[in-house]
């Protein structure tokens, strides 16, 4: 029996302004705002991915709940078949105590680690399935697995629940951004979220005897084509304005899918020189915590949600 106090962070959704698009659409009875999500469950998919960053899926894998529909909508994203809020998505709701069940079978497989991807709009959701998974018996270890278009205001809210954030930092390049993802604001806001992140973990990345994060912060960012002064200003921020001592996964996994096959520079893949002159910038500026993709990586890591399992 689901109570009344365990779906009541659902109220904000009334009035929903909880990520920095503001759109103050009472998702109760419409789905009508930016990210065109209703109050319900919305979830593409619950698996085990090991493809995540060592300490995220250490040797079993993490658990992942994908939500559907995205509050930044980059034209580029690998996981457009359940980002983009163009597609109607009724068919991926979810009842809770479905999702509890999916999410303990697969933590009775020995994996510990939760991830919530694509959370930003959905955090009144996520809430209630922490709890109603803890109220199991369960206590496994929560990852924040976002874009970083977050409201600093509405990360403070997860300050103690969420063990280990797991932010991208896209851009600092404002009309970038604002072509890309439309949302201009974005690096001011990444940057205020990533601050709130790091006020409430620090830089040091915390590892179990596993080598797996047990709390901390990874900042994700993948270099574009064409797009090297961008990713040089990222780095040179979170090095000089918040701490060279984070943990980075500078990624090279770009690769474009067919709905980017007509645009100026992301028609093509990632150039070898391109991400070598990133990386060489990332040592300079003494950021030796992370890992560094190699460039053969552009031909992993591409999902297909219409599968079962969209990582195998």
């Amino acid at each position: 029996m689901i109570s009344e106090e365990l779906l009541k962070p659902l109220e904000e959704l009334k009035d929903c302004a909880i990520c920095p698009r503001e759109c103050h659409i009472n998702r109760w009875v419409s789905s009508k705002g930016k990210c065109r999500s209703d109050a319900s469950f919305n979830i593409a998919s619950i698996c085990i991915h090991k493809g995540e960053e060592p300490v995220i899926s250490g040797p079993k894998g993490i658990c992942n709940i994908f939500f559907t529909n995205c509050n930044l909508q980059c034209i580029y994203c690998q996981n457009h078949q359940i980002s983009d809020t163009g597609i109607s998505r009724t068919s991926f709701r979810m009842d809770l105590n479905d999702i509890v069940q999916e999410v303990t079978a697969i933590l009775n497989q020995g994996i510990n680690m939760v991830g919530f991807v694509s959370p930003s709009h959905f955090i009144p959701q996520m809430k209630i399935i922490i709890q109603a998974i803890k109220a199991t018996g369960y206590s496994p270890r929560w990852v924040y697995n976002t874009n970083a278009y977050d409201k600093a205001i509405t990360l403070r809210s997860l300050e103690g629940l969420i063990d280990v954030y797991l932010p991208d930092f896209k851009y600092m390049d404002r009309m970038l951004a604002r072509s890309l993802s439309k949302a201009e604001d974005y690096p001011r806001v990444a940057a205020d979220a990533i601050k709130e992140m790091y006020r409430q973990k620090g830089s040091a990345l915390h590892l179990t005897d596993e080598n797996t994060a047990n709390s901390g912060i990874v900042i994700r960012h993948l270099v574009l084509p064409r797009q090297v002064q961008n990713s040089l200003h990222v780095l040179r921020y979170i090095a000089e304005e918040i701490s060279p001592k984070l943990h980075i996964s500078l990624m090279s996994q770009y690769y474009p899918t067919a709905r980017v096959m007509d645009h100026p520079f992301l028609y093509r893949e990632l150039y070898n020189e391109e991400y070598l002159r990133v990386v060489d910038e990332m040592e300079k500026l003494g950021l030796e915590n992370g890992w560094v993709q190699g460039i053969e990586s552009k031909g992993h890591y591409r999902p297909d949600f219409d599968l079962e399992h969209p990582f195998e």
